[in-house]
């Protein structure tokens, strides 16, 4: 993400951006070669299917790093179950030995973090500014 980007929609003026991290069940090392070139893909079918722009992806052998731009409309435990799930099938239905390795393919829990063009400091200082005014 090289500049700050705001999008319009109806009802306002957004930027938000959401860190994901994700893992295989039992953080099994299975997310290599062809898997991981195949997850890379499907990530950015689901993204555009969801209206989220992908702005970083990096597939490890053992977890998902996944920096998305989303619409204020999608709440970001949505966001992961969709890519969690559509993923999940898809490459267990591609790759049968992952069908075999792991009763599913990615743990229950994930991160996500939220991140901005502006730090919390800066936002309390605004806010306490207004009250001064």
């Amino acid at each position: 993400m090289s500049s700050v980007r705001y999008i319009a929609h109806a009802g306002g003026v957004y930027t938000l951006h959401y860190h994901f991290v994700w893992c295989p069940k039992y953080r099994r090392k299975v997310l290599h070669g062809e898997i991981a070139d195949r997850l890379k893909v499907l990530l950015q079918e689901k993204a555009e299917a969801l209206g989220v722009t992908i702005e970083g992806l990096e597939v490890m052998p053992d977890h998902v790093h996944l920096f998305v731009s989303a619409p204020p409309t999608e709440a970001p435990q949505h966001l992961a179950n969709q890519f969690k799930g559509y993923t999940s099938r898809v490459l267990r239905e591609e790759f049968p030995g992952l069908k075999q390795r792991l009763p599913s393919l990615w743990s229950r829990s994930y991160y996500v973090g939220s991140a901005g063009h502006v730090s919390a400091d800066i936002i309390q200082r605004y806010i306490e500014q207004q009250k001064r005014s």
